[in-house]
């Protein structure tokens, strides 16, 4: 099975993502490390495109894909099954991008391997490129974008799945088990 999760930044994709890859026992791919450098530098979109293609190549069998990402859809929804729609009420989502800001704050953890890129309270708290202000800018964008899609002919091929709590997020990974 081929999956994307997708949904507003805070949500919970790449943690479902990854319960869904497991429970799956299939590769789970991040965006996100595909797309940032060190320094918080982007991928140019040729190199990023062909990483990603890459990335999902490599597990023909199946993959649990975590991102949004909108200019990829063509790579990424040419062969899925599957899209997973968070979409939690804006206070949760904002709630979880808040405490998780401050966790990674906190504990300097960095975000994708080898980058050095951590959340600080500058950029969290005092920039125009702050996940939360992210999140409170693209959270009704990503609903009208995600509803839209649901109805759309171009992708009638996909099983779309609109998760609005946290217990159908894990009920759904409880259906995704396979062996004992």
């Amino acid at each position: 099975m081929k999956i994307n999760v997708v949904g507003t930044s805070g949500s919970g994709k790449s943690t479902l993502a990854k319960q869904f890859a497991d429970a799956l026992n299939a590769p789970c791919v991040l965006l996100d490390q595909l797309f940032w450098r060190a320094n918080w530098q982007g991928t140019p979109d040729d190199e990023f495109f062909v990483a990603l293609e890459k990335a999902l190549a490599a597990s023909s069998e199946g993959w649990v894909l975590d991102g949004n990402f909108d200019r990829t859809r063509h790579i990424k929804w040419r062969d899925v099954d599957m899209v997973v729609w968070i979409d939690y009420p804006f206070w949760r989502v904002f709630s979880q991008a808040l405490t998780r800001a401050v966790k990674r704050i906190i504990s300097k953890e960095e975000l994708w391997p080898d980058t050095g890129n951590r959340e600080s309270f500058r950029k969290t708290f005092l920039s125009r490129d702050s996940v939360l202000l992210w999140s409170l800018k693209t959270w009704r964008q990503n609903r009208k974008r995600y509803f839209a899609d649901m109805i759309n002919p171009r992708y009638a091929h996909i099983q779309f799945v609109r998760l609005t709590s946290i217990k159908e997020a894990q009920a759904l990974v409880k259906s995704f088990k396979v062996g004992p």
